[in-house]
């Protein structure tokens, strides 16, 4: 597999010649090397490096989740690195007074919630208004093409959810950051797509923040984010972060019972007791489970968790940041009403088909 920083590799930068390069990145951009796309572009005679821009967890991906990162000078390049997860989300003009375009390269996973692309629907709005390029170095979806989950109400638009796409998207960051500045950017940017080629495959795996370790924590958090939305610890300060779900005063063979019960595909919950260092609950024993994926293939993150908030509901209390995650205010409702999590789940039908059919022209790959 060619990822599309070999691809500009391999050809020398020269889309980049005699460009004024700003550079969207963490350290989770790697190279088939593994080497950091942030050294590619640093270290290259061939391009004129003038700026960093970083993303929430800054950029060494090492900032805690909502913590604040402030802007500086980046001391091995010497070139002003400007956070956009500080005083401001969005470019400003003296950012960008000296950059004639912006290269995005970053890892995702596939996930409404997760802040990096709603950074960069950030940076192709002020680029478009302002009249900087931009170009995206495309990666694989790590969830690969399935869509999942409900789509945003728009007095939910938050930096984890500002448009209508589903929870569990299905598209590489090149196809949507492609959808959205078409449909949504009030004036579309000069976009270039660089695509990746080739079969996507997983055995090397760069942690793109600090509490998203291994790809099965990936594979979980579009429906274990949720429980951030509520007062249940969701495992940050533990080394299994949305891989268990727990409170104090909870009895987690009884819940791991419950839960097995309800014969959910391609899982299996594990009694499981957890002391958080940090967040939640923090240097309290909380009872819980571990949530162990048995089969990737039919493993529905939105459903399972769902269907664990539900089994869960005597032992905590809603956060207002469940709206914004799940993009709606009834699905809270609903499930304190008693309406059933595969009820809920249906009702997703409708929108995921006419999103389907939205995304058409901006799909880049092949799906099976």
């Amino acid at each position: 597999m060619k990822l599309g920083i070999d691809q500009l590799v391999a050809n020398d930068f020269a889309p980049l010649k005699g460009l004024r390069v700003g550079l969207f990145t963490n350290l989770s951009a790697v190279d088939s090397r593994l080497i950091p796309t942030y050294d590619l572009f640093r270290l290259s005679d061939a391009v004129q490096l003038v700026a960093l821009f970083s993303p929430e967890h800054g950029l060494a991906g090492a900032a805690a989740d909502g913590v604040q990162v402030a802007s500086g000078i980046d001391i091995k390049s010497g070139v002003p690195i400007y956070s956009l997860y500080g005083e401001s989300y969005r470019p400003t003009p003296a950012m960008l007074a000296d950059v004639d375009i912006i290269v995005c390269d970053i890892q995702d996973i596939g996930v409404r919630y997760y802040t990096f692309l709603w950074t960069i629907t950030h940076i192709l709005e002020a680029c478009g208004e302002y009249g900087v390029r931009v170009m995206l170095l495309d990666r694989p979806n790590p969830l690969g093409n399935h869509m999942d989950g409900s789509g945003l109400e728009p007095e939910q638009a938050s930096l984890v959810g500002r448009y209508p796409i589903p929870i569990q998207h299905g598209m590489t960051l090149g196809e949507l950051v492609s959808m959205i500045n078409a449909l949504w950017n009030p004036t579309p940017a000069e976009l270039t797509i660089i695509p990746y080629e080739g079969e996507p495959t997983w055995k090397l795996f760069v942690p793109p923040s600090p509490n998203m370790p291994h790809l099965v924590t990936a594979q979980h958090y579009p429906g274990a984010c949720l429980i951030e939305g509520t007062t249940l610890s969701e495992g940050r300060g533990t080394a299994l972060p949305f891989e268990i779900v727990g409170a104090p005063g909870l009895d987690s063979w009884e819940l791991a019972t419950q839960l097995n019960a309800l014969d959910l595909p391609g899982v299996r919950f594990r009694p499981h007791q957890f002391q958080p260092t940090a967040s939640k609950h923090t240097g309290q024993l909380c009872g819980g489970v571990q949530v162990h994926i048995l089969d990737a293939q039919v493993y529905r993150p939105l459903l399972v968790w769902l269907h664990v908030i539900r089994q869960m509901r005597p032992y905590f209390e809603w956060l207002p940041h469940f709206d914004r995650l799940i993009g709606d205010t009834s699905t809270r409702q609903k499930l304190d009403a008693g309406i059933s999590v595969d009820e809920i789940t249906s009702e997703w039908v409708i929108f995921l088909d006419k999103f389907d059919a939205k995304r058409q022209p901006y799909l880049l790959y092949e799906r099976h």
